[in-house]
């Protein structure tokens, strides 16, 4: 079996690098944007007709927030245009596509977690490019998995997790913001689910109607000073830190003020065990 993986070298992508040796039966082909362009359908066409891919991995995305708002044309172009030619792609070669998507596609007005169902409604750039995208996935066909998560970590690229450690070595006090309520998702407890739904699916455990939208996340939910807390807790590191209101950290973008993520479908369909965000943290 063969597994493609768009945006390889990306904070996804190299979690799963990191587990693939776990998978013999997987024949993982990591693209970075080098040498898988998602804006170019040519491009894509090339490396399915190379690698023909059972299954197709889209980690490939605009993820810059703030800057999204002043350069929206280059969010859609990767977001929207680039997540079309891959489902056009995989209808044209029979691949089954796993795109995955973003919490910020909500504004946050729910205090309940979000389920697949919830209307959509972003606040910003980011997140409507990203529902763009899924909609234009929609359209194209039907074999499709959009896995929504949040507050993606890990060791690697750029996420918030780094940001903390690195700023904890230059400063002595921080200030995070208390009112942004959702949950944090260890970026290889993700990359473990993505591959699990292929297996189930390419074992024929799953019946077609099994396509479609997947919320996952670790379990729990805490704010952005909660989660800054327990990163430094868990790295023994001691730092002055204040929380605020989002009101005294303004940024281009606005933020959904909850985003937790209902994983009912995902627990009951793929059978998906879930850690809460602690114990995830912990095992980072």
């Amino acid at each position: 079996m063969v597994v493609l993986v768009t945006g390889g070298n990306g904070q996804l992508g190299q979690a799963l690098q990191s587990i693939s040796g776990n998978y013999p039966e997987i024949d993982f082909v990591f693209c970075d944007s080098k040498s898988l362009d998602i804006t170019n359908l040519n491009n894509i066409e090339q490396a399915f007709k190379q690698f023909k891919p059972n299954f197709c991995i889209n980690a490939a995305a605009y993820t810059a927030v703030d800057k999204a708002e002043s350069e929206p044309e280059k969010a859609a172009l990767i977001n929207v245009i680039g997540a079309k030619n891959i489902a056009e792609v995989c209808k044209e070669f029979s691949t089954i596509l796993l795109h995955v998507s973003t919490d910020f596609v909500f504004d946050g007005s729910k205090t309940t977690p979000y389920t697949e169902e919830d209307l959509p409604n972003p606040t910003g750039v980011y997140g409507q490019t990203k529902l763009d995208g899924e909609k234009a996935i929609q359209e194209t066909f039907d074999n499709y998995f959009i896995i929504r998560t949040s507050w993606v970590y890990s060791q690697f690229a750029n996420n918030f997790m780094k940001t903390m450690l690195r700023l904890a070595s230059e400063r002595d006090s921080l200030s995070v913001v208390n009112d942004q309520i959702g949950t944090p998702t260890n970026a290889v407890d993700l990359a473990e689910v993505l591959i699990s739904m292929i297996l189930k699916t390419h074992n024929s455990q799953l019946e077609i109607c099994n396509f479609g939208i997947y919320n996952y996340s670790n379990e729990g939910k805490c704010s952005w000073y909660d989660f800054a807390k327990k990163i430094f807790e868990v790295n023994n590191i001691s730092i002055n830190l204040q929380s605020i209101p989002t009101t005294s950290f303004p940024t281009p973008a606005k933020r959904p003020s909850y985003s937790v993520l209902d994983k009912s479908k995902i627990k009951r369909v793929f059978g998906v065990e879930v850690d809460v965000w602690e114990v995830a943290l912990n095992n980072n």
